[in-house]
């Protein structure tokens, strides 16, 4: 009796007890991630990255087995385009490497994301590291995103219009020539490397000199030992081709075509992250084929969270962003290349019009 009792005295504290207070204190975004930390999502997975980095290792090793073993044959354009995939792989972790998603201290950090860029796949890490974080400060603002700063290609009316030299004559057709262009980012991403090498604020530059010098010396002479000169040439323009295609179209889809922020947005992290990003719908293959980079909203507000935890975000950060009437927008990956091929097409109008 007396048991029963008591649990009849704790119901009734239980039923009479004050509902939890709602969550009000903070921005937008503090209340957020305080939800994103209760749900466990910005935890470390290093049992994901372990078993993720150990099959881009093994995949490598295969490949450099069947390189070895074709000798100088045609089939080896098999091996260069696996080996595109593999780099890209290593880039998209080298990615969350310089997130800090897979360690937490900054020297493992920069450790691990040069052996994984410049002696991997021979792209200076600390020049890419301070080019994304730029990008990830002001995304798609037309003159403090790196990645929308014109170049070869425009991004906007205004950028067409005080376009000069290959940028004027490209910008006229560059929706359609945008895929082409992309299989030669492989190559850009080296001589961006090699030239960042020559800036003195480039920190640890000469380990990240004497990386790259070991990766283009391992390369090259890989080539020139097992294949002919006109393979070898065949095979690094496929290798490198693919590799700048893969690359551009797990980018490509994120932030191209979306608004550039207003100078409102740009004082509310969470509008200026989210207004500006675009997820790309898809299962867990297409997570691993983009390195969870399609969640991209939840990336962006959210740098340092592993991969294979932006899936679980997303429901959170959806609902969220509705609560908050916030637009959060996503869409098939075909359609999303749609819009950013639309976006670029309509910034060239006034190349096409001959307007200055």
């Amino acid at each position: 009796m007396g048991s029963i009792g008591r649990r009849r005295d704790l119901s009734a504290v239980n039923t009479t007890s004050a509902p939890p207070r709602p969550d009000t204190t903070g921005s937008d975004y503090a209340r957020l991630s305080r939800r994103v930390a209760a749900a466990g999502l910005l935890d470390r997975r290093p049992g994901y990255y372990a078993a993720r980095i150990g099959v881009l290792l093994a995949v490598a090793i295969a490949a450099g087995v069947a390189f070895w073993s074709l000798g100088d044959s045609w089939a080896q354009l098999w091996v260069a385009a696996l080996l595109a995939v593999v780099w890209a792989q290593m880039g998209l972790v080298a990615h969350d490497i310089a997130h800090r998603q897979v360690f937490r201290s900054a020297r493992t950090s920069a450790i691990a994301g040069m052996l994984a860029g410049n002696l991997g796949i021979g792209m200076s890490y600390g020049w890419w590291s301070d080019k994304h974080t730029r990008h990830h400060t002001n995304p798609n603002h037309s003159e403090l995103d790196p990645d929308v700063a014109p170049d070869l290609l425009v991004w906007s009316t205004d950028q067409a219009r005080s376009a000069r030299g290959p940028a004027r004559l490209v910008g006229r057709w560059q929706a359609f020539l945008f895929f082409p262009l992309l299989t030669l980012e492989g190559m850009n991403l080296h001589v961006a490397s090699v030239r960042a090498l020559f800036r003195p604020n480039l920190r640890h530059r000469w380990v990240e000199a004497a990386l790259l010098l070991v990766n283009f010396a391992a390369y090259v002479t890989a080539l020139l030992i097992v294949l002919s000169p006109v393979r070898a040439l065949v095979f690094a323009a496929v290798h490198q081709g693919l590799l700048g295609l893969y690359l551009g179209c797990t980018f490509a889809p994120n932030h191209k075509g979306m608004p550039e922020p207003t100078e409102e947005h740009r004082r509310d992290f969470l509008r200026r992250q989210v207004l500006t990003s675009r997820n790309v719908r898809g299962g867990r293959v297409l997570d691993a084929a983009l390195g969870g980079l399609n969640h991209q909203i939840e990336h962006h507000l959210f740098p340092n969270m592993p991969a294979p935890n932006l899936r679980r975000a997303r429901p959170i950060v959806r609902a969220y962003c509705a609560e908050a009437g916030v637009a959060y927008y996503e869409t098939g990956l075909i359609r999303s290349y749609a819009q950013a091929l639309r976006h670029l097409h309509e910034a060239g109008a006034p190349l096409r019009r001959g307007s200055k």
